[in-house]
């Protein structure tokens, strides 16, 4: 969705910025976090001037993080990433960004480029004279901040909204996402990180149909590695490569939402038989994501062939309903009671092309969840923004365009407040319902009870 420019009105001209030291590099990124409040709250009590100053002070500190993602030290460069992770999660910064955008976008590909060359080990008689722990750890531990990159690339985009600045964004980083996903000597959990940014980067700033399935064969290339092999057994896969193969999955199946039907006909005779054997995984969560990826399939297969039939639907009901009932002592407690709760919702997916349906409320509105494909596509955009995802829902154009909810519905303060009951009234409320709720239930099990009376 493009949008038109708009200067900053508000950005103001500030000395330069002192590089973070490593020492509050971390307090930088702990503390910037209480000023996204601070500027609220002075703006509804001080006016105009205050409301002015905070936003310079904010975009200040913003400033600041940008110019320490370049700092040689790496712990000061991994603070300034989650700093700006952070700020981009919880409000909308389109006007500082879009004014930004090359400097962050080029920050982040020097970034992720810092573990991909230096990762590679030296030979073997050369390692003991050079390679020291403290330097071994420092090498390894550069995943840490291209996982950071990653994550950032994909806030910006979400910012940038689709058009052409993201479309920028991307066409410079995507080369760089598809090289480490594909690099099986990269930092194994940068190639994690890189699989969830990509995919979600893709839905937003790539408006090549022939692009987005491309990038679809490259998740394909990974997660095609758990299926059974021809004889029928499984792979033997160890924890940090499944949660690859899994983010690949995820990945992969967000892309499936945009897809023509040309395309997912294809797509449902080459993945549909196989997707089934990946419910036999010793990975609780790859069992779950290739449960709801099936549910997935089905759903866009029955909206585009009402009519739609597997051949081996029976069997896959049964695997299904065994999941759902799974009581295996060998697995955790938590993983089974996981577990069930999903497998029953794709069996009812499965078997009647039914939806637990959901209410996300946020302000005065509210959004349904009511189909795999919305549900693929919030979870999606929930794993970046996190706890902001309510507030992007209000405020974020694009994101409000992607789930259909029309222009930001602007509320000023004092509605806002003449909307929020007391924390007294609450418990009162509260209260009232807890012990109508006792008494009924009290009524319903007491067993001197007349069953005629009912």
């Amino acid at each position: 969705m493009p949008r038109t420019k708009k200067k900053n009105s508000k950005g103001g001209q500030h000395g330069a910025v002192q590089p973070f030291s490593d020492e509050d590099a971390s307090i930088e990124t702990l503390s910037h976090c209480s000023s996204f409040s601070d500027s609220t709250s002075v703006a509804d009590e001080g006016g105009d001037g205050s409301e002015d100053t905070a936003q310079e002070d904010f975009q200040y500190k913003l400033k600041g993080f940008i110019d320490s993602t370049v700092d040689k030290s790496a712990k000061t460069r991994q603070g300034a990433l989650d700093g700006l992770k952070t700020a981009m999660a919880t409000r909308i910064l389109y006007e500082f960004i879009s004014e930004r955008r090359m400097t962050i976008t080029d920050s982040i590909e020097r970034c992720l480029k810092k573990g991909t060359s230096s990762k590679r080990p030296l030979p073997p008689k050369r390692l003991s004279h050079v390679y020291s722990p403290a330097v071994f750890v420092l090498v390894v531990g550069k995943g840490e901040e291209q996982r950071a990159a990653a994550s950032l690339a994909c806030l910006l985009c979400i910012q940038l909204g689709s058009g052409i600045e993201s479309e920028e964004v991307f066409k410079t980083l995507k080369p760089i996402f598809k090289n480490i996903l594909a690099d099986g000597s990269a930092n194994i959990q940068a190639r994690q990180a890189v699989a969830t940014s990509l995919g979600l980067c893709t839905l937003v700033a790539e408006d090549d149909v022939l692009d987005v399935q491309a990038t679809m064969e490259c998740f394909e290339n990974l997660f095609t590695r758990s299926y059974a092999r021809a004889d029928g057994t499984c792979p033997s896969i160890n924890p940090q490569t499944s949660l690859l193969h899994t983010n690949a999955l995820l990945s992969w199946a967000l892309l499936l939402t945009i897809c023509s039907a040309n395309q997912l006909k294809d797509i449902l005779h080459k993945h549909l038989p196989k997707l089934p054997k990946l419910l036999e995984s010793e990975d609780v969560n790859m069992r779950i994501v290739a449960g709801e990826t099936i549910a997935l399939l089905f759903e866009l297969a029955r909206d585009t062939e009402p009519e739609f039939e597997f051949e081996d639907w029976d069997q896959l009901c049964v695997k299904l309903s065994a999941l759902a009932t799974d009581c295996n002592k060998h697995r955790a407690k938590n993983d089974k009671r996981k577990q069930r709760s999903v497998f029953r919702d794709v069996l009812k997916a499965v078997e009647d092309g039914d939806f637990q349906s959901e209410t996300i409320r946020f302000g005065t509105e509210r959004m349904s969840i009511d189909s795999w494909v919305r549900k693929r596509t919030y979870d999606a955009f929930r794993e970046f923004v996190g706890s902001g995802m309510n507030y992007h829902l209000q405020a974020n154009e694009f994101i409000r365009d992607v789930f259909e909810l029309g222009p930001p519905i602007l509320v000023d303060s004092a509605t806002m407040k003449a909307m929020k009951i007391s924390r007294f009234e609450r418990h009162l409320h509260n209260s009232a319902a807890f012990k109508a709720r006792t008494k009924a239930r009290s009524k319903f099990r007491d067993k001197r009870v007349d069953v005629g009376e009912f």
